[in-house]
């Protein structure tokens, strides 16, 4: 079993001891304190709830809104929604915050309290970390029986959604119908399922075949939108005639394409071509990725006559410097698209109506809008670690190293080499040091791993 206390939230498997998993006791403990932490920071009493399908979020969904009514607060429950869709609710109910309940790409036996501000965004590292405290002091105070807080199910907002999607002036459904496309969807079976055919019909798009769209929460495979866990749909429209295929996670936040002929398009590039798309119609725009993901962002930004600028991973990182730096459009290498006209958060389904549109408009298949973006291919790894390690000494030897190479440290150790770059860092949620690569060659980008993997453990091995 496993319980990750961190700033973004609560996640952890279902079931075990307490303290050891996400069990009950849990539960109510971090939606207690996140409750707490609002009515000590805000006069509003309303807070959005909402989950994705899977099996364990109806239990859970119902102990963290007891909990809030306990604490007299109002809850406002969307039930089986996308994370996007509850972020874009806290604002239109002017709510204090809200969470959402889902392990975005962790598999079935996992969940997760999601925590947002009041702006529909995720917490920040100082405000996650007051959460933090007041579970730990466990000094939670409840209301006496005639203050308990009220709760209102509340419908339709999925809809809503959809609806300030299509009234973006950068949306043409006009567009996208026109072009009549064949889409093939994998949701998962989770909330995309309901969400995004949805979607695709108030675009125009009547040609939809459906794989796992039943929002039952029985993952068919690894729910992480990754190359290896989309054989089933890669083959479907390999054998089929489709102009696409969309891949979300479980929560929506994430979204991954696939080329007429079954390739991925590459979650790297999700972002890339919506970028593209956008900065066309803001030239000189800035846009704003994390230190992991792709350069391509960089160039492409560049040729529009804008500024790219890397963050240190995480979204509320990407938000922050989005806003610093006034970009048009970011978010991350792993299909998050993050379009602040609509709202700051990842969100699949502006995505997928942005790069519709982007398609349809460009004419041609798929594969020849990849083919229209600089090739760069990414190696991700990662280092097991144990306790005795000092990972910050480790990553001090790694910069010393390679001094005279243009280093960034926001977060963790970023070496350019030319085309070629490295990032190690240490993982919020697991022991271990992630590496990214990324080169013109997937040869070169091992290659590049390789080499930093035998650094890592010959310092290793000589601070034992």
């Amino acid at each position: 079993m496993s319980l990750i206390k961190s700033i973004s939230g609560i996640r952890g498997t279902i079931g075990g001891k307490s303290g050891e998993g996400l069990t009950p006791p849990d539960i109510v403990k971090y939606a207690a304190a996140y409750g707490s932490w609002l009515l000590s920071r805000s006069e509003k009493r309303h807070v959005v709830v909402g989950r994705d399908a899977r099996v364990s979020g109806e239990m859970v969904s119902h102990l963290v809104t007891a909990t809030l009514q306990g604490l007299g607060l109002h809850v406002i429950d969307l039930g089986l929604s996308t994370t996007p869709t509850v972020e874009i609710a806290v604002t239109d109910e002017e709510a204090a915050g809200g969470i959402i309940i889902t392990a975005s790409h962790n598999p079935a036996q996992w969940n997760a309290l999601k925590l947002l501000n009041e702006r529909g965004e995720f917490l920040s590292a100082a405000d996650g970390a007051q959460v933090l405290d007041i579970a730990e002091a466990d000094d939670v105070e409840f209301v006496e029986s005639k203050k308990l807080g009220s709760y209102e199910a509340k419908g339709g907002y999925l809809q809503k959604h959809i609806e300030k999607i299509l009234a973006l002036p950068l949306v043409d459904k006009k567009a996208i119908e026109k072009r009549n496309f064949a889409i093939a969807i994998d949701c998962v079976n989770s909330t995309g399922g309901l969400a995004v055919p949805m979607l695709l019909e108030a675009l125009g798009v009547k040609r939809v075949e459906k794989f796992y769209c039943e929002p039952d929460g029985q993952f068919p495979h690894n729910p992480e939108p990754l190359p290896e866990n989309l054989t089933f749909i890669s083959s479907k429209i390999e054998k089929g005639k489709f102009d696409l295929g969309i891949v979300v996670d479980p929560d929506v936040d994430r979204l991954v394409l696939l080329t007429e002929d079954g390739t991925v398009f590459g979650e790297e590039y999700t972002l890339v071509a919506v970028a593209d798309y956008v900065l066309k119609h803001h030239p000189g725009g800035n846009t704003v990725s994390n230190l992991s993901s792709t350069q391509a962002l960089r160039d492409v930004t560049e040729k529009h006559g804008g500024q790219y600028f890397a963050s240190a991973v995480g979204e509320v990182n990407v938000v922050e410097l989005m806003k610093e730096k006034g970009a048009v459009i970011g978010g991350e290498g792993n299909g998050g698209v993050i379009y602040p006209e609509l709202h700051y958060g990842r969100d699949a389904l502006v995505g997928i109506a942005l790069f519709l549109t982007h398609l349809a408009k460009f004419g041609k298949p798929a594969t020849m809008l990849r083919g229209s973006y600089p090739n760069y291919f990414m190696s991700k790894n990662k280092i097991e670690l144990t306790p005795s390690i000092d990972v910050g000494s480790v990553l001090d030897a790694i910069t010393q190293k390679y001094q005279k190479q243009p280093i960034n440290t926001i977060d963790g150790v970023k070496i350019e080499f030319d085309s070629q770059w490295v990032h190690l860092r240490r993982s919020n949620t697991e022991p271990i040091i992630r590496i990214y690569t990324e080169a013109e060659s997937m040869v070169t980008a091992d290659n590049l791993a390789r080499k930093l993997i035998s650094d890592i453990k010959e310092i290793i091995t000589q601070k034992a």
